[in-house]
């Protein structure tokens, strides 16, 4: 099986700007993701950014890099002028890894990539984690997920699915168990075709109203093959207090 991974680094963040350039541990937080995901056992792996920064930060450590256009609206819309510049045929195994994700555990990236790889039915696959924490139950921000008998995703929601009639009717928190809960983790595989036919699908009334992107291949019929990640899943960087967190948790673990 071959696959290769592509890492979206966008420069703007909200929240923490410059993001992929943050210091860790003595080196930009894209260069930690790039190297965990060389791990994986990909052919390849290409750093994809629209700031001439990264890009250059960038190289310093790897020719695969590619500057993308500045005016892509998700990062769906960015992994197809990848697959695109790389002239991908449609059969290849893409599996896009965020480029905030320093602690992603390289066992996973290879995972979804298999998952995809033995589910000729499905045009892309992704991961759930346990959710073991109540709260995250009741997190808008928390994608939980159900699934089929047969690996396949019914629906992703920031709603408290599935909902557990006896238990949350009682609205006591204590009395939820968490045992058929799942939260999505945002990795996904991707035949390299089907981005393209994303991008042609009109957007779904379930994506606008759940703001998930994913609810629109589901709502136009194919399949989300979704397994538990075999390896723990951190938190990606978001805030300057998660960059702290990973760079105390590194700092631990040298």
């Amino acid at each position: 099986m071959e696959f290769i991974v592509v890492i979206p680094a966008r420069y703007a963040s909200t929240r923490l700007p410059g993001k992929p350039l943050a210091d860790i541990c003595g080196k930009p937080m894209i260069q930690h993701v790039f190297e965990q995901a060389q791990k994986s056992g990909a052919k390849a792996v290409y750093i994809a950014t629209d700031n001439a920064q990264v890009f250059e930060r960038a190289k310093a450590f790897t020719e695969n890099v590619l500057m993308t256009r500045e005016d892509h609206q998700s990062g769906t819309e960015r992994l197809a002028e990848v697959v695109e510049q790389l002239g991908l045929a449609d059969d290849t195994l893409v599996v896009n890894v965020q480029g905030d994700e320093p602690l992603l555990a390289p066992e996973n990236i290879t995972q979804v990539a298999t998952l995809l790889h033995e589910a000729q039915e499905a045009p892309m696959a992704t991961l759930s984690v346990d959710v073991t924490d109540v709260q995250e139950v009741l997190n808008p921000n928390a994608v939980k997920v159900v699934q089929d008998a047969h690996q396949n995703a019914l629906y992703f929601s920031r709603a408290s699915i599935p909902f557990q009639r006896d238990s949350m009717m009682e609205l006591d928190e204590s009395k939820i168990p968490l045992a058929h809960f799942q939260r999505h983790v945002g990795i996904y595989a991707y035949r390299a075709g089907f981005i393209k036919t994303y991008l042609a699908l009109p957007v779904s009334p379930l994506e606008g109203q759940e703001s998930l992107e994913q609810l629109r291949v589901l709502y136009h019929g194919y399949r989300i093959k979704i397994a538990k990640a075999c390896r723990p899943v951190y938190a990606g960087v978001d805030t300057p207090e998660d960059l702290k967190r990973v760079v105390e948790y590194l700092n631990g673990a040298l």
